[in-house]
């Protein structure tokens, strides 16, 4: 019988996108875990030191796949994008003079990051996944030297 169960569970599993879990040979018991599903979000930026939204809703915990495009045509050197989500209370100001200071990482600082892309130029696109943080409204920025005071929002965490 558990060999039914067991075989019955792992075709369900097969064809439906749900995970197991076999506690132990003394349980056999099945758990069934649903995948969580992820959020796409997409932001464009251009040669005007623009991302295209200023503000980015989602729930705690929640995973998020995140695609930047820079939908403009200079080079990576002079008019460089990313996306970085700061920890909560990170000064920004602070955080982008630090970035300035960081051109072998990609002007990422060490500390402050929950998240970011790579730096791309003009039509290039990035993609990252990561899970949202606890409830609470954090900044997200580029940290191109300079880019940081006008390309900037918040990702709201509900």
């Amino acid at each position: 019988m558990n060999t039914l169960v067991t075989f019955s569970a792992a075709i369900i599993f097969a064809f439906s996108g749900f995970t197991s879990e076999v506690s132990n040979e003394k349980n056999p018991a099945a758990t069934i875990e649903i995948e969580q599903p992820v959020r796409t979000i997409v932001i464009n930026s251009n040669d005007q030191m623009r991302f295209d939204t200023n503000e980015i809703k989602v729930k705690a915990g929640e995973k998020i796949k995140l695609t930047l495009n820079h939908t403009g045509k200079m080079a990576k050197n002079v008019m460089g994008h990313n996306f970085v989500l700061l920890t909560k209370g990170t000064d920004v100001n602070k955080f982008g003079r630090a970035a300035m200071d960081e051109k072998e990482n990609e002007y990422i600082p060490s500390t402050g990051v929950i998240a970011h892309t790579k730096l791309i130029g003009g039509g290039e696109s990035t993609t990252i996944e990561f899970t949202a943080p606890a409830k609470g409204t954090y900044d997200f920025v580029c940290s191109f030297p300079g880019h940081y005071s006008i390309m900037k929002g918040k990702f709201i965490v509900e």
